[in-house]
C-alpha cells in the first residue's frame, strides 16, 4: 500500500512538473537588449513575421 502512494506522489508530481515547463510565450526570440540591430536586419525580421499577435500580460511575467 505504501508502495502505492509512493507511486502516485511521484505521478503527480512529474505531471505538475511537465505541466509548468511548458508555460512560456509562443513566438521568435528577442534580440538582447545590449546587441544593435541594423535597418536591413530589422526590415527582413518585419517582412518574416507575417503573423500580428497581440502581446497579452501572462501571469508568470512579474516572475521572469
Amino acid at each position: 500500500m505504501h508502495l502505492r502512494k509512493t507511486f502516485l506522489v511521484f505521478l503527480v508530481l512529474c505531471l505538475s512538473g511537465s505541466l509548468l515547463s511548458a508555460c512560456g510565450r509562443k513566438g521568435d526570440l528577442e534580440v538582447p537588449g545590449g546587441v544593435p540591430i541594423t535597418k536591413q536586419e530589422r526590415e527582413a525580421a518585419a517582412k518574416n513575421n507575417k503573423q500580428d499577435v497581440e502581446d497579452r500580460p501572462f501571469v508568470l511575467d512579474p516572475l521572469l
